[in-house]
């Protein structure tokens, strides 16, 4: 092993190893971390450490863009927590209008049974009969 970490895998040099797992890292979404990395690229951590300080920002560079944009699942899940918040406040509403129109609903029915039994007193107490108005 030299002292330069340039040809070790393959005759292509780590430095360009290590960007390109870097960058199919970023493109295929893996979870970008140093032991990732380096195992994708074929070269040891202490080296990504000690030789490529400039690679290792980069990593750190993807590290923070993946914290800052939600993956497109959580994106998903907080979209479905909306809806969700959404359908349960239009069911505190809907229930709010089934207990009023029953509410009422009853209120209207004693009303009839009561203006049917006061029609029902009167025609017993007026004792009338039907009295036709053709002639």
């Amino acid at each position: 092993m030299s002292g330069s970490a340039s040809t070790e895998h393959g005759q292509t040099p780590s430095s360009q190893r290590l960007r390109q797992a870097l960058a199919a890292m970023a493109a295929e979404g893996t979870p970008p971390t140093a032991s990732t990395l380096c195992e994708n690229a074929g070269i040891s951590r202490n080296a990504l450490y000690r030789y490529h300080p400039d690679i290792l920002q980069e990593l750190r560079k993807l590290q923070h863009q993946r914290h800052r944009q939600p993956s497109p699942a959580k994106r998903r899940l907080e979209q479905l927590r909306s809806d969700n918040d959404a359908l349960k406040s239009q069911l505190a509403q809907l229930a709010a209008l089934v207990d009023h129109y029953f509410a009422a609903w009853q209120e209207a029915s004693a009303l009839l049974k009561r203006r049917e039994n006061e029609l029902s007193d009167l025609r017993k107490a007026s004792k009338s009969k039907v009295v036709s108005i053709r002639k």
